[in-house]
């Protein structure tokens, strides 16, 4: 079966078009804030401009405005095409891409990326299969560096090891492709975005009438 797999929830454009499990083709950017801008030409790049039978996309966490645009953009492809459209973790992609790439050398792994305003988005996982084994936490970096294992994955490893004086710090990008290495409870969530924390901007609360 093909599947479309969409990244959009950190400054990484990514996008890809799977077959029975391998990458067909795949492109990915680093845009930082521009995935409205890049996302459908990146999509439309790909063999048969990226048609496929079912659509997987990234519900973060990550930039609020990325994960906005990627679910939007796959409800509505997925709409189109009459195809059925599931979710992952930003975090559970970063962890089976570095599972991938070390082959098996390391166990367990914490994926800490950025959240904005001071605080980091931080998960550990296990592997073979790939598996959550902490919930996911909004937290500082100094929070981080205590609950944090000893092999540290994403963009804020490197901070979370030098304040910590311990630890591998690997710096990854999110790939797209890399979700052929999700097993299937972590590549069926619901296409719904997955913020980690509250919104930036909160509704303005009505005042009681006076008197």
């Amino acid at each position: 079966m093909s599947v479309l797999v969409i990244e959009t929830a950190t400054r990484a454009c990514s996008v890809a078009l799977l077959k029975d499990g391998a990458v067909v083709a795949s492109f990915t950017e680093n845009v930082g804030r521009g995935h409205a801008e890049r996302l459908l030409p990146l999509i439309a790049a790909l063999p048969g401009g990226g048609r496929a039978a079912a659509i997987l996309v990234d519900c973060g966490p990550g930039s609020f405005t990325g994960i906005r645009v990627g679910v939007a953009a796959a409800r509505g492809l997925g709409l189109g095409w009459g195809v059925p459209v599931t979710g992952y973790s930003s975090l559970a992609l970063l962890a089976a891409g570095h599972f991938a790439d070390c082959r098996g050398s390391d166990l367990s792994v914490t994926v800490a990326i950025s959240a904005g305003h001071g605080q980091l988005f931080v998960q550990s996982f296990e592997g073979n299969p790939v598996r959550s084994v902490t919930p996911l936490r909004s937290i500082t970096p100094g929070e981080a560096a205590i609950v944090a294992g000893s092999v540290i994955v994403g963009d804020a490893a490197r901070a979370i090891v030098d304040d910590r004086g311990s630890g591998e710090a690997f710096e990854r990008t999110p790939d797209a492709g890399n979700a052929r290495l999700l097993p299937v409870v972590l590549a069926s969530l619901p296409p719904t975005p997955i913020y980690g924390r509250d919104a930036d901007a909160k509704p303005m609360v009505p005042r009681a009438p006076a008197g």
